[in-house]
């Protein structure tokens, strides 16, 4: 598999030295890089690879798809300055006009940034990448994940179901996906296992907004399915997630908690970042921020995904994307970063 990466490289490489124009760059982009493109087919072949051969090729595939985009970065830039130099050959040059270069770029929302970052990490531990619908049946975003219709975790969600497509039947309501756990047992059935896959997206619940909590926000689910797994290897992955994030050393707890899809389940904790552990508004005055919700995979769970829970196990965990942000970059009320307040956006 190194070398197809590799080969992959040289073809992107040799063929983008020869485009010229921007819209061919473009369509070349999408075949290479799209969320359909090579070189996502073959990082999700790296799931049928040994544990220690997928870290291999984790870091291969992380720097190949590095150099990639550096390809293209480059290319682009050289067909703006080509089409820039043309242009100035056929225009006259008004030297009172205001410098373009004066008006400010677009960047990344503080959201993707994390995001990505947290991608690169997972990626170089050997996790795939998944994605998964937004609008979600029921099954997979509660009954598969051991929430029957009756359960009464589904009022703590107190969901957006669809209209039209809605007859309150566990098979065929559709609902805007309360968490990103809804791949979990959709991952299981597509790449079996041994699985390591991480789900980022959107979500949505009926919330009372404030400081803590919107009606929409993002999460990076993670699950983790073989032989041999336990508590202390999600520990781990947690310990690594803040490190790298907030800092060598930065301070977590668990505390047990419910959630149906996990057992044992706990509830992640990063020390506040406003008050430094000593209580606030935004910790509620427990000086802890829960943002890493996780536990082991329940036998159910694992049931419908088609795995026996006598011989494997896992553990699932569904990150608070958005209070990461918050912690990283020190964001105080979470209801800034779905505003699209420029003010805001722009000091990231």
């Amino acid at each position: 598999m190194k070398q197809q990466f590799e080969e992959l490289k040289r073809e992107v490489l040799e063929t983008v030295a020869k485009i010229s124009d921007r819209d061919a760059l473009e369509k070349l982009r999408v075949e290479f890089l799209g969320r359909k493109g090579k070189l996502a087919d073959l990082m999700k072949n790296m799931a049928e690879l040994a544990d220690e051969e997928r870290r291999l090729i984790g870091a291969v595939a992380n720097e190949v798809k590095s150099a990639v985009e550096a390809a293209f970065g480059e290319a682009e830039a050289g067909i703006q300055r080509a089409q820039g130099a043309q242009r100035a050959q056929k225009e006259r040059v008004d030297v009172t006009e205001p410098s373009l270069d004066s008006y400010p770029r677009g960047h990344l929302h503080p959201v993707t940034q994390v995001r990505e970052d947290l991608e690169d990490l997972f990626t170089s531990m050997g996790f795939m990448v998944l994605d998964g619908p937004e609008l979600e049946s029921d099954y997979y975003n509660f009954t598969a994940l051991n929430i029957p219709p009756a359960h009464p975790a589904r009022d703590m969600q107190d969901t957006f179901y669809v209209a039209g497509k809605n007859d309150r039947s566990a098979e065929t309501s559709w609902v805007m996906r309360t968490q990103t756990s809804s791949v979990q047992v959709r991952a299981l059935k597509q790449y079996g296992v041994p699985l390591r896959a991480i789900i980022p997206g959107r979500c949505f619940r009926n919330e009372s907004t404030d400081a803590r909590h919107e009606h929409t926000f993002h999460q990076l689910e993670g699950v983790v399915v073989g032989k041999g797994i336990t508590f202390a290897d999600m520990k781990g992955v947690f310990q690594a997630v803040a490190d790298h994030l907030y800092g060598k050393g930065t301070r977590i707890r668990l505390t047990p908690k419910f959630y149906p899809f996990v057992e044992p389940g706990v509830r992640g904790e990063l020390e506040c970042f406003l008050c430094k552990g000593k209580g606030c508004r935004v910790c509620k005055q427990t000086g802890w921020l829960e943002a890493m919700p996780g536990g082991m995979v329940h036998p159910n769970v694992l049931r419908e995904g088609g795995v026996d829970p006598n011989i494997y196990s896992g553990f699932a965990f569904g990150f608070g994307l958005t209070r990461l942000v918050m912690l990283k970059y020190g964001i105080d009320d979470i209801r800034h970063i779905e505003g699209g307040d420029l003010r805001f956006l722009n000091q990231f």
